[in-house]
């Protein structure tokens, strides 16, 4: 598999090598934007890292010319913003096609994770890791509840994070889920992910004042709202990030 990298700076081009390597990508890098255009249907790769930072001109030439033939779903294209991304340049990025903007420093493992995130979810790669938790933040718009299996009374509280695989969740009365125990299948549950409601069928892992609750029920349609919805956390942070500092 190759991934394309339109990067100029070599300190990017090493940490990304880093944690792609392993992952069994073969990467080809270009340090100027025109010359990977010009290339792109030779190379053919199943996915495109740009540096925004690097080609602040022409990183939306280079979007709409691979989105004129590979749409998203087959070519995943990762931006790499700087510190200084403008809210205007990133909704432009996610009008454009931009499958996930990454700050380019890579100095946090979450965006590391991001990037591998984003690859696992279009292009097979070796990573044995089955999903990513997403911490809940205000601007993130989580929510959830559940019908106690016992003795059906809604459940509420505050989500601490969710995977495509599970949600972990601090109940507001802990008094009214002391009976469950390990194992409890709970059938009647609500994940709210920004303004779309979901419906998962769960499985009680854990207990205590943290709960665990792994899905085990999921229409294949649900799941991949919950997925994309996932790609769109990083532009919604930004917009969060941009609004308390205005």
């Amino acid at each position: 598999m190759k991934l394309l990298l339109v990067l100029a700076s070599d300190d990017t081009f090493n940490t990304i090598s880093v944690f792609l390597n392993p992952l069994g990508f073969e990467l080809i890098r270009y340090r100027q934007i025109l010359k990977a255009m010009d290339n792109i249907d030779e190379t053919d790769p199943a996915g495109i890292i740009i540096s925004a930072r690097d080609f602040p001109r022409h990183w939306k030439t280079m979007i709409q010319f691979v989105r004129s033939e590979r749409p998203k779903t087959e070519c995943p294209v990762i931006l790499l913003k700087g510190g200084n991304f403008p809210e205007e340049e990133a909704n432009k990025a996610a009008y454009l096609g931009v499958n996930g903007i990454v700050l380019e420093s890579l100095k946090d493992s979450a965006e590391v994770d991001q990037i591998q995130n984003i690859l696992a979810r279009y292009v097979s790669v070796d990573d044995k890791r089955k999903s990513r938790r997403y911490r809940a933040e205000s601007w993130t718009r989580f929510g959830f509840m559940f019908s106690n299996p016992l003795d059906e009374k809604i459940i509420t509280g505050t989500v601490k994070t969710v995977s495509s695989t599970g949600v972990s969740f601090e109940p507001d009365h802990p008094a009214l889920v002391k009976d469950l125990k390990n194992d409890a299948e709970i059938p009647g549950c609500s994940l709210r992910a920004g303004n779309t409601i979901l419906s998962p069928s769960c499985i009680l892992r854990r207990t205590g004042k943290i709960m665990s609750l792994e899905f085990t029920s999921f229409s294949d349609e649900e799941k991949e709202k919950l997925e994309t919805y996932f790609e769109t956390l990083p532009m919604r942070e930004l917009k969060a990030k941009s609004a308390h500092t205005a």
